[in-house]
Parts: C-alpha cells; structure tokens; sequence
C-alpha cells in the first residue's frame, strides 16, 4: 500500500485543474480525497460510489448510439417485421414519465441521462415502424402526443409530483409490459426480424448495471422495481436472439417456397411426357 500510495500520489496531487475539477464534480470532495489525494483503497463506500458514477457514465455513453443499430436496419431493409411498434410505444411512454419524474426529483443525471437519449431514438424507430407499416399519418399523430404529453409532466403547475409519482408506478409496468408485445412477436414470427442484437445486448447490459447504480445512488423503489423487472424480461429478449439467432422469419419462409413454386412447375412441364395408353391388339 505505502509503495502504491508512493507512486500514485504525485501524479494525483498535481493533475491540471480541469481533470480535478471534473472528478471532484463525478464523485464529490470527499471521495476524491480519499481516493485520489489520500490513495485510500480501503473505503469501500467510496469504491462502490466511484464504480457506480463509471457505470452510469458508461450507460450515457453507449446509450447515445444503442438503438442507432435498430434504426440502421429499418432503413436499409424498408421494412419493420419482426418489430413491435406496441412494444417500442409502451417503453416510449414509460421513458418519458420516468425522464419527467427524475428531473423534477433532482436526481443525478448519471442515474437517468440515458433515458433521454433512448426515448430520442425510441421515437424514431416508432416513426420508421409506422411508415414502413403503411400508417405514415399515425406517425404525424404519435410525434403531436408525444410533444403534449411531455408539456404535461414537465409542467409543475399541470401535474403535481403526488400524481407523477403514481404515473412513475404506471410507467414501470409499461416498461416491463413493453416487453411482452416485442417477445410474442419473436415467438410468432419464429425469427428476429430486423430487430437489433445490439440493441437487445446493451438492454440487458444497461438494465443490469442501472440496478447497481440505484442501489448506490437513489433511494427509490418504484425505480428498483422497474429495473429489476426490465432486465428478467431483457434476459428473455436476450435468449430469444441467441435462440432465432440464424432462422429465417416465417414471412422469409414464405417467400422462399413462393420462388420455388413457379420453379418446380416450370420442372414439372418440361418433363418426359408419359405415354397414353397403346391401342395395339392384343393376340
């Protein structure tokens, strides 16, 4: 310890006032003391603190260009099966009470900033869902709902924080919900589709790690709950892909046999001809 806290100390002790600043305003003054100034491995609230505001970090990052993947696909095929658009409009909707009911709580950004960039994303694919579905003018719906909505639950002097704080209980039941329609059509489909194992992936990922960082951080239950029940559904989403992994969806199968019909009657007609029956005497 002593030949460690020798080594580190006059790197830590003299970085530029930029980097100390930003560490002091990620894990506050007195975890950068003890961790950085005094070296002081031994305080365990401060390692599981400091690991908690990495991981939520981490989550903001890769959240930023988790459903990109998603929207890459939808685009590039022109087509959305094996998407649920019910399942990305009931996570949509629980995103956005849970963005409000973190924002009017003052929560730290580190336990929530993904949020805001998934439910930018989630509105997209919704979108690309719709027009791909033949329901443009839904779309146009979707997006005035949205904007109404978020005027409503951001506004103090429209809802007060005991009605969000029921809707925040609502919302975890969409979110865990939002994962029913998207499983069934997997199991219907018998194939992904053009559903993102990125996305599903970094799901399952980020539901895990958001439990740790709200242990450490937010003192709320109605968010515990919502997590753990988001990442037993995201570990089902997760064994789905890994099961679909290679297996054409039913409409690709149908497709398929739809190419081979015209081929095996063109085969048919052009075989040997059978010969009719002889009319030669017998005797």
């Amino acid at each position: 310890m002593d030949a460690l806290r020798a080594a580190v100390q006059p790197i830590t002790h003299n970085l530029p006032t930029p980097i100390r600043d930003l560490g002091v305003s990620i894990v506050g003054e007195t975890c950068y003391k003890a961790l950085l100034l005094d070296v002081d491995i031994e305080n365990t609230e401060c390692i599981k603190y400091a690991i908690s505001k990495g991981l939520g970090i981490g989550i903001i990052a890769a959240s930023s260009i988790v459903k990109v993947p998603q929207i890459l696909k939808l685009v590039n095929s022109k087509s959305a099966d094996g998407v649920s658009f019910l399942s990305y409009l009931l996570e949509t909707s629980a995103y956005l009470i849970t963005l409000a009911y973190n924002v009017r709580n003052g929560f730290p950004f580190s336990t929530f900033g993904e949020t805001a960039l998934i439910l930018g994303q989630n509105i997209i694919i919704s979108v690309l869902v719709l027009n791909y579905s033949g329901r443009a003018t839904v779309a146009a719906v979707l997006i005035a709902a949205m904007a109404g909505s978020a005027a409503a639950l951001f506004g103090e002097n429209i809802l007060d924080m005991k009605a969000l704080s029921y809707l925040q209980a609502g919302a975890g039941v969409l979110g865990v919900a939002s994962k029913v329609p998207q499983i069934l059509a997997i199991y219907q489909e018998g194939g992904t589709g053009q559903l993102s194992a990125f996305a599903v992936f970094n799901y399952l990922a980020g539901s895990l790690s958001r439990i740790f960082t709200t242990l450490q951080e937010v003192d709320d239950k109605l968010i515990l709950y919502g997590f753990i029940s988001g990442f037993l559904l995201n570990a089902v989403l997760a064994t789905q892909m890994i099961y679909y992994w290679n297996a054409p969806s039913k409409k690709a199968k149908g497709k398929r046999k739809a190419k081979l019909a015209p081929t095996e009657a063109k085969a048919t007609s052009t075989g040997t001809p059978k010969k009719g029956p002889t009319t030669r005497r017998r005797g």
